[in-house]
């Protein structure tokens, strides 16, 4: 029993270290595509009829073009945020809200856009909070969720948000090659446990279809690079400000066994705005991490078309060209 034990403890390492492998001396871009926030940006009224015309006119192979010319290894996209709607469809997440119309998208934009991106050998990782969707309180009430450190509440809510993970990991495969979970700020009360549901169980869902996919757990704005759970692959590594990025610890390109992986914002804010930075401080805050051999990400507003802006293109097109020369 105690060989077995070891095995299985060893293997489960050895796995962690892999899955996000892939990453090592890489950058990528994120983009933020949210019902809410294109409402906001584009001055349109927001419902289920206006959302699923956004998704069909989403230009899955102009944005594929767009992140090839820039060099990018990788790509984060957005399943859905706090207001509810998803684009993706999810048969589990439509039948526990009991919600009609259904939020979800008639189409399958993640598993268009991976298609479009393995044309050019570019992987595809996957956004999702780890709780209910914030601002629908019908989704909030039937999922059983509420916010904050509340274990015994929220163990309904988790049973049945691994559901609706578990449907959408089993319908993208190895389409997908990550998950990046938002808002874990309670990882002890709601994840360190040894009864399901818990880090274990909830990385079981995200790998359902893919055993491979690599996943990171964000506890919030961190400026000391640390991974919260040995279930992780790689570090969440959200920062506002990257001019205070901490990296302690760091031995080829993982910090505690976990890949080093730094993610922050080009706009005013995540995902809006005009450049907030130069390109040669761009290059400055990218090159000695990915030199480390971590990964950093680059969050860039989008359009309604799923298109970047030029101001943005220009400065991703230099950086990349800058890792590449180093």
């Amino acid at each position: 029993m105690f060989l077995l034990i070891l095995l299985c403890t060893t293997n489960f390492v050895a796995n962690a270290q892999e899955r996000a492998s892939w990453m090592k001396g890489k950058w990528g871009i994120m983009n933020h595509y949210l019902a809410d926030w294109k409402s906001q940006t584009e001055n349109i009224p927001m419902d289920v009829e206006q959302w699923n015309k956004m998704i069909d006119r989403f230009d899955v192979e102009g944005l594929a073009a767009q992140i090839a010319s820039t060099g990018a290894g990788y790509y984060i996209l957005t399943i859905g945020q706090n207001s509810g709607y998803y684009l993706s469809p999810n048969s589990t997440y439509d039948k526990l809200t009991g919600i009609q119309p259904g939020k979800c998208s008639h189409r399958d934009l993640i598993a268009d856009v991976a298609k479009a991106l393995a044309k050019y050998k570019i992987r595809l990782i996957v956004y999702l909070p780890s709780g209910a969707p914030a601002k629908d309180k019908e989704a909030c009430a039937a999922l059983k969720w509420q916010n904050g450190p509340q274990p015994s509440p929220n163990k309904e809510f988790q049973r049945k948000w691994e559901q609706i993970i578990r449907e959408w990991s089993l319908r993208w495969g190895k389409q997908i090659a990550g998950w990046w979970f938002d808002g874990c700020y309670w990882p002890n009360t709601m994840y360190r446990s040894d009864i399901a549901p818990n880090f274990a169980s909830f990385s079981a869902a995200a790998r359902a279809g893919n055993p491979e996919a690599a996943i990171a757990y964000n506890p919030g704005v961190v400026y000391r690079t640390i991974s919260v759970t040995p279930h992780e692959d790689y570090i969440a590594g959200e920062i506002d400000k990257p001019e205070l990025i901490a990296v302690k610890r760091s031995v080829d390109g993982k910090v505690d066994g976990v890949q080093l992986h730094i993610l922050s914002f080009l706009g005013e804010k995540w995902g809006m705005g005009s450049p907030r930075f130069t390109t040669d401080q761009i290059i400055g805050w990218s090159r000695p991490l990915t030199g480390k051999g971590g990964a950093f990400t680059w969050d860039v507003p989008v359009g309604a078309n799923g298109l970047m802006a030029p101001p943005f293109m220009e400065q991703l097109t230099k950086l990349g060209k800058a890792l590449k020369e180093n």
